[in-house]
Order: C-alpha cells, then structure tokens, then sequence
C-alpha cells in the first residue's frame, strides 16, 4: 500500500513538472510578444513529451577524465532528494504525518548542496567546477535566510508540524500579520531554486552552463526534474506557511482546489519576475543577503521571541 501511496505522489509531480516547462515557455513566449511551443500537438500540448523522448533517446556523453561514480551519482541524487522533499507536505494529507516536517524540509534540503558539488566536481571541469562552487556558496547562504524566517513563522504556530500551521491558519494568514518576513522568504526561495534573477550558476556568459555543462540526454534531464519539482516544492511550502487555507476532514476537495490555485499563483509570478529582471552580479547577491535580509530577519526573530517574554510578567487584570 505504501508503495502504492508513493507512485501515487511521483507521478503527479513528474506531470508536473513536464507541463510546468511548457507553461514556462508560454507565459514567456507571451510576455515576449511571441507564441512559444505551438506545432506539437494541440497548442503544443506534446511538447513536454517530446522533449522527454528526445533527452532520453540521446546518447549521453562522459567525459573520459570524469570521476565515473560521483559523475553518475549526482544527477540522481538531486532527483531523489528533490521528489523526498514533498513526501511530508499537506496536499491536504501527506505521505507521512511527522511531527517535525519542518526540520525534515530543512534537512533535506541543505543535502541537496551535495548533488550539485559532487556534479562539479566529478565532471573535472574548470568551468563545472567553478558553477558548483558558486552555487553551493548561493544555496548555502540563503539557507541561513531561510532557517531564521521558518522559526519566526514557528514561533507562532507552536509546531514543528506543516499541517498545524494551516490549522492555525484557518481564521487569517500569516502573509497579513508578518508581511516582510513572506517578501524576504519569497526572494529567498527565488535564490534557492536558483531561478532568475538569482541564476548565477547557469552564467552562460562566463560559465557556459554551469556545474551541469558535462551533462547531456538523460542526466542532465534529471538536473532538469529536480530543479522544477524544487520550484513548485518551495511554492507549495510558502502557500503552508503564508497562505494557509480552510482546512476540513470533510471537504479535502476544497482544500485542495484552494491549495492549488495558491501554488499555481506563486508558480506564475516566479516566470514573471524571470521575464521582468535581469541577472545580478554575484556580489549584490551577496550584499542582498548578508547585508540587508540577515540583519532584518534576525531582528524580526528576536522580536517575534521577546513579545511573549515582555507580556509574560504583566498580572491577569481582576
């Protein structure tokens, strides 16, 4: 039955993540005053399709001086880690019920900084090798943002659990009550995801392609899973933690339409900002960082701690 319950949640997110590229490349191909894919089937309704046969179909190319392990390893732990990530998310039930889904998240996610090293590493490569370390110096910097802004959003709830945070949720969002901590944690998933204006490692001007340049046909389509199913991972996390909506043991049809209409919003305005910035320079992602959301989010943080404190020592009114 689990193993039931488990292809019942990996099929959906691969359709997902298929039809995402091709929602991609529409609303930019719109935005751009173009068609986007139009020829393969009905408004170009195969064409995620195609791409998956055509990618998969290819001959994949290693180079002859690569580590063979690691070089094979990555892309496949990047997939995997990337599909474990959804397994304790409220969609409205998840996989696995855990207490602590919050550090779950945490945790797996900073494993994922692995894949992309080892990809760089292994591919012995200077320009490889010079991605992996710019996005690993990324990833890793806006995980701190990320941390500090979930134990402020859990410091409310009182929970390590994602399906109590909707729970407290019901009445209104957290989005109204902790607006800045929901912009900070939405550019900070932008960065994570490695997605415009933050894709530093895929500098085609100076890196070529980034630690993913050796890869090509079927392990560089798995780079190309993990990376969308980690999009709409992180939209369907921020629509928890921010939009938490009606939640009912009766009517899971209504959560889940209300669920996914929220992620599908935050999913859209992702390719608007790719279609509106241009790319930073790799030192204002940094200053952006370490200079601006640290110190707001710490601040925000030791205020949403020292609130229950200070009131904690006024006398009940007789």
């Amino acid at each position: 039955m689990f193993m039931i319950n488990l292809l019942l949640l990996i099929v959906p997110i691969l359709l997902a993540v298929a039809f995402l590229t091709l929602v991609e490349r529409k609303v930019l191909g719109y935005m751009q005053l173009r068609k986007g894919p139009n020829i393969v089937g009905p408004y170009g309704l195969l064409q995620p399709f195609a791409d998956a046969v055509k990618l998969f179909t290819k001959e994949p190319l290693r180079p002859s001086t690569s580590s063979i392990s690691m070089f094979i390893m990555a892309p496949i732990l990047a997939l995997t880690l990337a599909l474990t990530m959804w397994i304790p998310l409220p969609m409205p039930h998840p996989l696995i019920n855990m207490n602590l889904g919050v550090l779950f998240m945490l945790a797996v996610s900073s494993l994922a900084v692995y894949s992309i090293l080892w990809s760089g590493w292994a591919s012995n490569s200077k320009y490889a090798l010079i991605g992996a370390l710019r996005a690993v110096a990324q990833t890793i910097s806006y995980e701190v943002t990320l941390a500090i802004i979930l134990l402020s959003i859990l410091l409310f709830s009182g929970s390590f659990s994602l399906l109590s945070l909707i729970i407290t949720q019901e009445y209104t969002w957290l989005l109204i009550s902790s607006w800045p901590l929901a912009m900070m944690w939405y550019i900070s998933t932008l960065a994570e995801t490695n997605r415009a204006p933050f894709d530093l490692t895929e500098g085609e001007s100076e890196l070529v392609s980034g630690f993913n340049v050796e890869y090509a046909a079927g392990p560089f389509a798995l780079f190309f899973l993990a990376e969308y199913a980690n999009i709409i991972m992180m939209n369907v996390l921020s629509t928890t933690l921010f939009l938490g909506t009606f939640h009912s043991p009766y009517m899971p049809e209504l959560f889940s339409a209300n669920f996914m209409v929220k992620t599908m919003a935050l999913t859209i305005s992702f390719l608007w900002v790719r279609a509106s910035y241009p790319r930073f320079r790799y030192d204002q992602l940094m200053h952006l960082l370490w200079k601006n959301f640290l110190p707001l989010t710490l601040a925000m943080c030791m205020w949403h701690i020292s609130l229950p404190i200070s009131f904690s020592g006024i006398p009940p009114q007789s």
